[in-house]
């Protein structure tokens, strides 16, 4: 078991800005190269990332990339880079084997983010927990933003949003990384992934029976870890940048500011 993480004592953190290949939509409705390289209040997103992290008190920031582009404007901003790998789950596995725990996952077209969400993220994560991941309620993220449009997870408890932000807290983490690698390798046979879940965590889930917090834990306990959720008190934190409607919406929202 570990101690309750300290935020003051810093954490390393790895920034997934690769692409799975072929045009972006949202690269090309900005008519820029890659998603990581659209300036929002004349900052890239990459760039508004990075700074959220370093003010949260990141001692490492370790970025993940798959183009030229993105690799020389990190390096420009004094970051480490390393290349993307097959998929999310393999960078984010390569970064950990580099980093090490405790580690802060994110993405670069978190353009939102803000250095006391990762604070207040870290300083949540449960005593014990090897994996925490930051979610955020639907009636929350309606309060902050009412004029955005997310995917929800249903459970017994309400509906849920990820929010971009993953804490690898422990060592004993790299199981969580191994087990979302093999659901990503599966992702197009579904039958495999139930299998792998377990098919009364899929029933309770779909009789409405399961709490997210309760889903967690058993998926947790299926890798051999504690997994735990914290819910985020902000609604912004659920907002990333997966399609032009979504970029219109951060440039409003940093335009009012």
């Amino acid at each position: 078991m570990i101690e309750r993480p300290d935020p003051a004592a810093g954490f390393n953190a790895l920034i997934l800005a690769g692409s799975r290949g072929g045009v972006d939509p949202v690269a090309e409705y900005a008519g820029v190269t890659d998603k990581a390289m659209i300036e929002i209040e004349g900052q890239t997103m990459l760039a508004r990332v990075a700074d959220a992290l370093r003010t949260a008190g990141a001692s490492r920031i370790v970025v993940v990339v798959s183009s030229p582009t993105v690799r020389t404007h990190a390096e420009a901003l004094d970051l480490e880079v390393i290349d993307a790998a097959a998929g999310p789950s393999a960078s984010a596995g390569a970064g950990f084997d580099l980093l090490g725990a405790p580690l802060l996952v994110t993405t670069a077209d978190h353009a939102l983010l803000q250095p006391d969400w990762v604070t207040r993220f870290v300083a949540d994560v449960p005593a014990g927990a090897d994996v925490a991941v930051l979610l955020a309620r639907r009636d929350v993220i309606e309060r902050d933003v009412p004029d955005t449009r997310r995917t929800y997870l249903k459970f017994a408890d309400g509906a849920w949003s990820g929010c971009n932000l993953f804490y690898l807290a422990t060592p004993r983490a790299q199981a969580a990384i191994t087990l979302w690698q093999s659901v990503e390798a599966d992702r197009k046979r579904p039958w495999r992934i139930v299998r792998k879940l377990g098919p009364s965590l899929l029933l309770r889930y779909l009789l409405g029976k399961l709490t997210l917090a309760a889903g967690l834990a058993q998926i947790g306990k299926l890798a051999g870890i504690e997994a735990a959720m914290v819910a985020s008190p902000f609604g912004l934190a659920a907002v990333d940048v997966d399609k032009p409607s979504d970029l219109d919406l951060v440039r409003r929202l940093t335009s009012r500011r």
